[in-house]
């Protein structure tokens, strides 16, 4: 039998000074969003206290997921920075939507956009 892939990719880089950029790729469900939580709580104890979390490649997210990601916002604001949704599928943006998240965890187009958002300028080129 083939190996299983698996289910959630979560690769995070310091970005800049207090900076995360932190992309998941795979479904956002009960199975995988305590492995994003726990990542994304490693990166505020490391000291990066402004999270941008990108979700292109995330086609479905649970209520699990939406948990994982209202802690990371309590945790980050706790720690005097944020989150900030970087370019969500359409679909993710839609339960975002639905659930009000949106109006407590902004989404962005772009990595430069939350910079912007989080007083950074632009992205180093």
């Amino acid at each position: 039998m083939p190996a299983e892939e698996a289910p959630v990719s979560i690769d995070a880089t310091v970005y800049a000074e207090g900076i995360a950029l932190v992309t998941v790729a795979g479904e956002l469900d009960v199975e995988t969003a305590p492995e994003l939580h726990n990542r994304l709580a490693d990166q505020i104890r490391g000291g990066r206290r402004h999270l941008l979390l990108d979700m292109s490649a995330v086609p479905f997210m649970d209520s699990s997921g939406i948990n994982a990601l209202l802690k990371a916002h309590d945790a980050a604001g706790r720690a005097g920075g944020g989150l900030r949704l970087v370019s969500p599928a359409p679909v993710v943006q839609r339960v975002l939507d639905l659930t009000g998240v949106s109006l407590a965890i902004p989404s962005v187009k772009d990595v430069d956009a939350a910079l912007v958002q989080i007083g950074e300028g632009t992205a180093p080129h």
